[in-house]
Parts: structure tokens; C-alpha cells; sequence
């Protein structure tokens, strides 16, 4: 059953199975108790435990996560761990032992970051349960009692005032002066004022003006309303479960590595059992032999340190996205940001200040704008274009001036500096008057002092003004600021520019309310009456009519400068950026227009979206860049209706309502300051300074991560192959294998791996935010890459067979010749590094041969395990090898400078041709 829908109309108990048509926002009060089988008085005890009994407790259901042990034994159903699973198992028949632990140390370590990594994400549900209010003041028997909010049931009557969280679902019965602040539900930047009148039966959730939901704030009035849903009924129960059943699909990076190792597994597979039926049947060698043939070229074949590198890669990009306010909560996230091709962006405080501000006075005759952003009275005021002084505004602009007054005295809000950030304590309408009034060169504080209040009439949302009384000189003066269209109404006169009272012009004032309102402000009037001297209280006939309007002000939650400036760079790098808030369509249009998105496009809303099918959800999300109005389901479907079209979707967001989409999106990005702990449970990132700025770093330091990722690949796989390479032609010549798999392994996981981890370190290129996205489809090996991992492969095994060969024609034992192989094949690795490390750019520069100092670290390290690994005696044991002349080391570093000079005059030769494309 919906929340906002009733229980069956066939008995007055809420228990039984028919539900009605009609939602709760949508009937009158007495229908909705009448439905509920209560009273205004509330439920007695009994009939309380006996719905409790039916219903269950109100809290959230738990659903049972998966054992500690289940989600281990996820970690290794992953195709690369069984392939190196089956190189350890195969290194230990060889009697490797310590290979063997290597290979299974890299193993554990892949699956124990999953495993705690998994881990943190079960907390999102945990998170949302908790948002549900601990305690409720609710009327059983006719009296009031304070109950355990896990008591409430349907028809309870509960008494909400300012301060309380919704303990359940509710429809108003009464309400003084309520507001509630529903950001965390519906996105929306101000408290929402709350009324007991039924609303059409199709309102978006931020429209139900008559309801309540549970985990939302009441900021000020009272009220008193009966339980309509507890527990999973409610609306953040809805969302809890959707956010339970919403799959996390893989990401490019490990769906390119699964089909890679898919591949790579075959290749190694069908290649072994080529050579072993070979050598067997066409060469007759014995089987033992030719098995263990087979089995180096499998040990050969595999690059046992991909993962790891591929992990610390990720890990690198982790630290370097700390250290730019995005804080990664999964580690394939990293590589999805650099992959995205739309980031949907919730509106209020990730692209906007979550700060309402006035952006534009309108008196008579006079319209002046207000610079600056936020509650800090930094900004000035300009009228045609020429800044007001404080000083000239009594003279310049007086019905300013008197409106200044007037946005100081009738206001209950205060702001106060800390550290040099303003914080507002109340209404965030009222904080962007006292802003206003600060600009003005006013002191709020100090005019309250000296302007005493004496009395007041609370905004009340029936009356939707408030009015404040003060000592004026000799007489009095009544202050009032409200909705235009209610104060308007009040008012008989107009201050003009000069000072002067003059009768109203109604239809002006209503066709400048309707610009503003046009340009997704929300609109205050503010007015004033001088009253008869000795006045001391206020009443509502005092300010019912007779009321000089000074003018209009425009507030909005206006947008992050850095904000403006992220989209532009996102565009610029082919990333589409959509809106998706719960907020008004016009505040949307118009905030959207001021980023740089969809400027000219009509928002498309929460009930058109409802309209739609999936299929037609998916034209639309591919030209459409603002949907406003939107509920959580909606942004669901949103961003599968993305991902269906293909795209790599990346979700901002903040509220309970963003979670779910949140979880969907291939990378979820919370807001670290203001967002909900369930968002940033949701989330695969977390902004530590909410701000859209950093998701733009977050995609520079992802696409920097996967160019350093095929970097590696392009690094390991050529020495892999031309391991693979020279063992396959030793068996098809009938020669002894130039490499024994046991030295292979030496290569592999020790230089390979020192080398290759370098290349995770390596810099940001100067135009990764200038290229498009790269295609969801794209594969990992590009043809470029498939080439040059073939070329390099040859000219490995021309280097390893071809100084193999030339030691034994100079006397050299099989052991001394296979030393020279080994250490050949290691520094064509060295020579190949500063190669690949410009894949497309010339290596032959002073940078390209200086490298980085972890580059010449690596490279000096490298250099040392080998001296050891040919001259020291327990390694000559343990590999087989023997100690080489000088002159031998010498023509060993010729070959590697060889490959160099090949690869470079490679590169520039496919240059010229156009055919480099990495």
C-alpha cells in the first residue's frame, strides 16, 4: 500500500485490504479521521494495541545482509583471480613455493578490499533507519503521553511543535503557523508552509501542503495531525526500499578487465594445450617434459601483477581525489568518474549556496540590484548600474532605505560571524533580509535595541504576513512583510523615488511580482503604517488596510560561482550535466539558465514524468537537461533510463530521496557537510566540501587513472608475450628454452612489477579535460594498443632469443647464455618504460629521459636485483644462473637502446601517417 493512499473505506478499521482511490492529501480532515476509524481525541489504549499488534512497530524493517563468510566468497568469483589462483597452484606443482605465496598473497589482498569494501556499503539501509523520530507526544484516552515513536500506529493523533521530527507519516488536522522543512524529501531550499486544507489527488510530494512525513523537521508553528503510515508504509520507507532492491551493476573498468581476463584465460589455455599436443605428437618429446613446457609458457603468459597494480593505481587515485575535497568510498570508482559522459546534479547546495539571498529591490520607479551571495553582507547595491552608498540612501533611494528599516525590525532570524563564515539561527527567508539590511549599512542588532519591538502579529500561514509594532519618535510605526499578493492588498499607497506617498498602481506591482517570480525568485513585500502615538499593541485591523508599500524583494538560492565555471569545463570535456531537483520548475529553469545548463528549455516536471513509460523516458532524458518536481522514484528512473541509453551516469545528491538513485548510478557522489547520512552511504564518493567544483577534479583525476591503468597494461603484456613467445618457439624449434619458468617468475613479480607500479604515479596529461568521454563500449586494448603490444611482443622475443643464441655462439654454458636472456629481457623492460610512458608524444626529450624521480628509483632498484639475482651465490643456486664479463653487460644495454630507437622511429612513423590513436 502507497503511504499517501487510505486504507479501505469498507470498515473504520485500517486493517483491512481494499484500499481507496483517493490519497490522504486529497481528503478533507474529518473524512481522513472518519477513514482512519478515529477521533480527534486520538485512540484509546486498547485499540492502540491492537492496530500496534496488526501493523507492526514503527521502524524500518532489517533486512538480513549476507554473512561475513558469503561476502568473502564473492570476493574471488572474479575470472583474473581464477587465472592466478591457477598460476599459484601451478608454481606449486613446480615446487615454487615461494612464487606460490606471491601469487596467493595478491589474491587475498584483491579480495580483502572488496570484502571491506562491500562492507561499508551495506551501512546506506542502517543509515535511513535511524531517520525515523525516537519519541512522539501523541493523545490516547483523550491525555497526552510521551511515546516511544516505535509505538505509533495508524489513527494515532500526534502534537507536533517547532523543534519536533516527524515520527511517522501524517495528515494535518490543525496547524498554527506551521512549517516544516522538507529539503531532506523533496530538495526544496526553504521550510515549506504547511496548511490543513486537501490538495489535488496528483500533487508532487513538495505540493502536499496538508501532509507530513516522517524524518522531516518542523521549524516553526504547532500542529496537531493523525498517523497515516508507520514504519515501511511511510515515504522513507519507500525509499529504504528501493534503495534495498536497487543492484549495483559493474563498472566499465571491471567489466573491460573481466572480458579481458576472459580472453586472456582462453588465449593462455588454447595456447598450452597447442604446444603440449605439439611436442608431444610432432617433436615426440617425452610428456614430463613437454608438460612443463606447457606449463612455463602458461606462467610465462600470465601477468601475475596486474591486479596488484591495478590496485595500488586505484588507490593513488584515491589519495590524489582526497587531496581535491572527493573522498572515494569505493575503490573502481576512481576509474568510473574518468568514464562518465552525464553527471545529474541535484540543485539545492551542490550547484546552488543552500544560502537564500536577495538578488534584486523593486521600488517605485527604481529597480536595484544586489551583488554578492550568501549571508555574508558582502556585495553592493546598484541602481542603473552605479553603486549605492550606505550613506546616499535616505537621498539616492528612500523607499530603500525605508525597506531596509523594515527588513531589520520585522524579522525573528539572527546571523552571527565565526571564523570570518556567517551562520544563520532561523529562516532562511528572514537571513537573506538581514543580509540585505547589513548591505544597506545597517546594524540589525543595535536597531532592535534602539527601535524596540512592542508587539507582533506571527506570519500565520492563513494570514501569510507578519507585522511588527515600534516606537517611532512620538508616535508608532507598523511593520509588515508578507506574500506580494496578500500585502498589495493591504496597501493604499506607494513610496516613489523622491519619498513621497502617492496612491497605488496595483497592476504595476502585480507585473514586476510576476517577472520576478518569472526569474525563479521567491517575492516578499514589505509595507509599513504610521500609527496614532500611545500605541502599544498590535491587532489585525491595524494593518488590514491603509499600508504604504515600499517595494519588492527577489530571493533565490542563487548558484556557486565555481559552480558555473565546473559545467563549463565539464561541457568542454563532452560531459552533459542535468538537473534533477525537487524544487519548482521556474526556480529550476532560471538557476539552470544561470549555471550554463539547458538555458532556454523548459524544465520538464515531476507529473510529466509520472505520464511517461520507460521507453519514453528514454527519448526524453536524452535532450533534456532540467527536471524539476522530480520525487525519488523519478530520479530512479531517470538515471536507468541514462544508463539503458548508454551512458556512464555519475548522481549528486544530499537528501533520504537521492539514495536510491544515489546507489543506481554507476558512481553515486554524496555531499560530505550537508547531505544525509544515508546519501553518503549511498554513495561511491563523498565531497568533502560540497561543492560541484569538485566533481569536475574528481573526472580529471579519474580519466588520469585509467591513461595511467593502460599505460600498465601496455607495459606488462609485451613482456608477457615475448616471455610467452620465446618459450613457444623454443618448443616448436626442438631447442632448450632460453628463459626456465622459474627465472620467468622472477621477471614477472619482482622487476615487472617495480617497474609497472611507477607508472601509477605518472602525471595528469595536459589535455585529458579536453577530450570527449570515452565510449562506454570502448574496449580496454584499442587497435593501436593490440598492435603495439604485438610489435613490442616480437621485438622482445627477437631480444631474449636473439642474445640466447649469440652467448652460445660465444662459448657461452646453457646457464651463462640463459643469464644473458634474463637480464636482456629485463632491460629492454627499463628501456621499454621510458617509452611507454608517452604512448603517443616523443620519449626522445629531456623530460622523457630524466623520467621521475620514482621512475629513476625504480629503475636503480631494478638495477640492483639483478646485479644480485646474476652475481650473488644463493641466487646463482636458487635461479640456475652464472656471473657475466662487462663486455657482455655492455652489449646487453645496446639491445635495450635499440628498442628505444625502434619504438621512437615506430611512433613517428605512425604519426605521420595518422594512425596514432591510443
Amino acid at each position: 500500500m502507497r503511504p499517501d493512499t487510505p486504507p479501505p473505506s469498507a470498515s473504520p478499521s485500517p486493517s483491512t485490504t481494499q484500499a481507496a482511490a483517493t490519497p490522504w492529501h486529497a481528503l478533507g480532515a474529518d473524512e481522513t479521521l472518519r477513514m482512519l476509524g478515529t477521533q480527534v481525541h486520538g485512540l484509546s489504549s486498547d485499540e492502540a494495541c491492537a492496530r500496534l499488534a496488526r501493523h507492526g512497530p514503527n521502524r524500518l524493517a532489517e533486512a538480513k545482509p549476507p554473512s561475513a563468510w558469503a561476502r568473502l566468497a564473492r570476493q574471488f568469483d572474479n575470472l583474473l583471480l581464477y587465472v592466478l589462483m591457477a598460476a599459484a597452484a601451478v608454481t606449486a606443482l613446480m615446487g615454487h613455493w615461494v612464487d606460490t605465496g606471491v601469487i596467493m598473497a595478491v589474491v587475498v589482498l584483491n579480495a580483502v578490499i572488496g570484502f571491506v569494501q562491500e562492507g561499508k556499503a551495506e551501512r546506506a539501509l542502517q543509515a535511513i533507519r535511524h531517520l525515523l523520530a525516537p519519541h512522539a507526544v501523541v493523545l490516547r484516552d483523550g491525555r497526552q503521553h510521551d511515546v516511544d515513536a516505535a509505538e505509533l500506529v495508524p489513527g494515532d493523533i500526534v502534537l507536533l511543535a517547532s523543534g519536533d521530527s516527524l515520527p511517522a507519516d501524517v495528515r494535518l488536522l490543525q496547524a498554527r503557523n506551521l512549517r516544516v522543512d522538507e529539503a531532506a524529501l523533496t530538495g526544496e531550499s526553504v521550510p515549506v508552509d504547511k496548511r490543513v486544507e486537501p490538495v489535488a489527488a496528483d500533487a508532487a510530494i513538495g505540493d502536499r501542503l496538508c501532509m507530513g512525513y516522517a524524518g522531516t523537521l518542523v521549524t516553526q508553528g504547532q500542529a496537531r495531525a493523525v498517523v497515516v503510515a508507520t514504519g515501511n508504509a511511510t515515504e522513507i520507507g519507500r525509499i529504504g526500499k528501493m534503495l534495498e532492491s536497487v543492484e549495483q551493476g559493474t563498472t566499465p573498468l571491471l567489466a573491460k578487465m573481466a572480458g579481458f581476463g576472459r580472453t586472456l584465460t582462453f588465449v593462455i589455455l588454447a595456447a598450452a594445450a597447442a604446444l603440449f599436443a605439439f611436442g608431444l605428437l610432432v617433436r615426440g618429446m617425452p610428456a614430463a617434459e613437454v608438460f612443463m613446457a606447457a606449463v612455463g609458457l602458461a606462467v610465462a603468459a600470465i601477468p601475475e601483477g596486474l591486479p596488484a597494480i591495478m590496485t595500488i593505481t586505484l588507490a593513488i587515485g584515491v589519495q590524489r581525489m582526497a587531496q581535491r575535497h572527493a573522498v572515494i568510498r569505493r575503490l573502481p570508482a576512481v576509474e568510473t568518474l574518468g568514464s562518465v559522459t552525464v553527471i545529474c546534479s541535484d540543485k539545492t547546495g551542490t550547484l546552488t549556496r543552500n544560502e537564500m539571498t536577495v538578488q534584486q529591490v523593486v521600488c517605485a520607479g527604481q529597480t536595484v540590484d544586489v551583488e554578492g551571495a550568501g549571508y555574508a553582507p558582502d556585495g553592493a547595491l546598484k541602481l542603473d548600474g552605479a553603486v549605492l552608498a550606505p550613506a546616499d540612501l535616505a537621498r539616492r533611494a528612500p523607499a530603500l532605505a525605508a525597506l531596509a528599516e523594515v527588513a531589520a525590525l520585522c524579522n525573528d532570524a539572527s546571523l552571527h560571524e565565526t571564523d570570518g563564515r556567517w551562520t544563520l539561527a532561523g529562516d532562511p527567508t528572514e537571513g537573506a533580509l538581514l543580509t540585505l539590511a547589513m548591505k544597506a549599512g545597517l546594524n540589525p542588532a543595535e536597531l532592535k535595541v534602539e527601535r524596540a519591538r512592542l508587539d507582533v502579529i506571527p506570519f500565520e500561514s492563513e494570514h501569510r504576513f507578519m507585522a511588527t509594532l515600534h516606537a517611532d519618535g512620538g508616535g508608532a510605526v507598523a511593520l509588515v512583510k508578507g506574500a506580494p499578493e496578500r500585502v498589495l492588498a493591504m496597501c493604499a499607497t506607494e513610496l516613489d523615488a523622491q519619498g513621497r506617498e502617492l496612491p497605488i498602481d496595483a497592476a504595476r506591482w502585480h507585473a514586476a511580482v510576476e517577472a520576478q517570480a518569472r526569474a525563479g525568485r521567491r517575492v516578499l513585500a514589505l509595507a509599513r503604517r504610521t500609527l496614532p502615538a500611545g500605541k502599544e499593541d498590535l491587532d489585525h485591523p491595524d494593518v488590514a488596510q491603509g499600508l504604504t508599500l515600499l517595494g519588492l524583494v527577489g530571493i533565490i538560492d542563487p548558484p556557486r560561482d565555481e559552480a558555473i565555471e565546473a559545467v563549463a569545463q565539464c561541457t568542454a570535456a563532452g560531459i552533459r550535466v542535468v538537473m534533477i531537483t525537487g524544487d519548482h520548475g521556474v526556480t529550476a529553469s532560471a538557476i539552470a539558465a544561470q549555471l550554463g545548463i539547458g538555458e532556454g528549455l523548459q524544465a520538464v516536471t515531476g507529473p510529466e514524468l509520472e505520464a511517461m513509460d520507460d521507453a519514453a523516458m528514454r527519448e526524453v532524458v536524452r535532450t533534456a537537461r532540467v527536471f524539476a518536481r522530480a520525487s525519488p522514484e523519478h530520479k530512479l528512473r531517470l538515471v536507468r533510463a541514462l544508463k539503458a541509453n548508454g551512458e556512464v551516469v555519475a548522481m549528486t545528491g544530499d537528501g533520504v530521496n537521492d539514495a536510491p538513485a544515489l546507489k543506481q548510478a554507476d558512481v553515486g557522489v554524496a555531499m560530505g557537510m550537508k547531505g544525509t547520512e544515508a546519501a553518503k552511504q549511498a554513495g561511491a564518493v563523498v565531497l568533502a566540501d560540497d561543492n560541484f567544483a569538485s566533481i569536475a577534479h574528481a573526472v580529471e583525476e579519474g580519466r588520469t587513472v585509467y591513461d595511467n591503468l593502460k599505460k600498465t597494461v601496455t607495459f606488462l603484456l609485451p613482456i608477457n608475450g615475448g616471455e610467452s613467445m620465446a618459450l613457444l618457439v623454443a618448443v616448436l624449434a626442438g631447442v632448450a628454452l632460453p628463459i626456465l619458468p622459474a627465472q620467468i617468475l622472477w621477471v614477472n613479480m619482482v622487476s615487472s612489477v617495480a617497474l609497472a607500479m611507477v607508472l601509477a604515479f605518472e602525471p595528469t596529461e595536459p589535455d585529458v579535460m579536453r577530450r570527449p568521454p570515452r565510449a562506454p563500449d570502448e574496449p580496454l586494448l584499442s587497435r593501436f594498443l593490440v598492435w603495439r603490444i604485438v610489435f613490442v611482443s616480437a621485438l622482445f622475443l627477437g631480444g631474449i632469443f636473439g642474445m640466447y643464441e649469440w652467448a652460445l655462439a660465444q662459448g657461452a654454458s646453457v646457464e651463462a647464455a640463459r643469464t644473458v636472456a634474463v637480464n636482456t629481457l629485463v632491460c629492454m623492460e627499463v628501456f621499454y618504460l621510458f617509452s611507454v610512458r608517452y604512448l603517443k608524444a616523443p620519449s626522445f626529450t629531456w623530460q622523457g629521459v630524466k623520467g621521475t624521480p620514482r621512475v629513476l628509483a625504480a629503475v636503480a632498484g631494478v638495477f640492483v636485483l639483478q646485479l644480485a639475482f646474476t652475481y650473488a651465490p644463493f641466487m646463482q643456486t636458487l635461479f640456475r644462473t652464472e656471473a657475466l664479463a662487462l663486455a657482455t653487460g655492455a652489449a646487453i644495454v645496446a639491445v635495450g637502446v635499440a628498442l628505444l630507437v625502434v619504438l621512437e622511429l615506430e611512433k613517428t612513423l605512425l604519426r605521420r601517417l595518422g594512425a596514432l590513436r591510443a
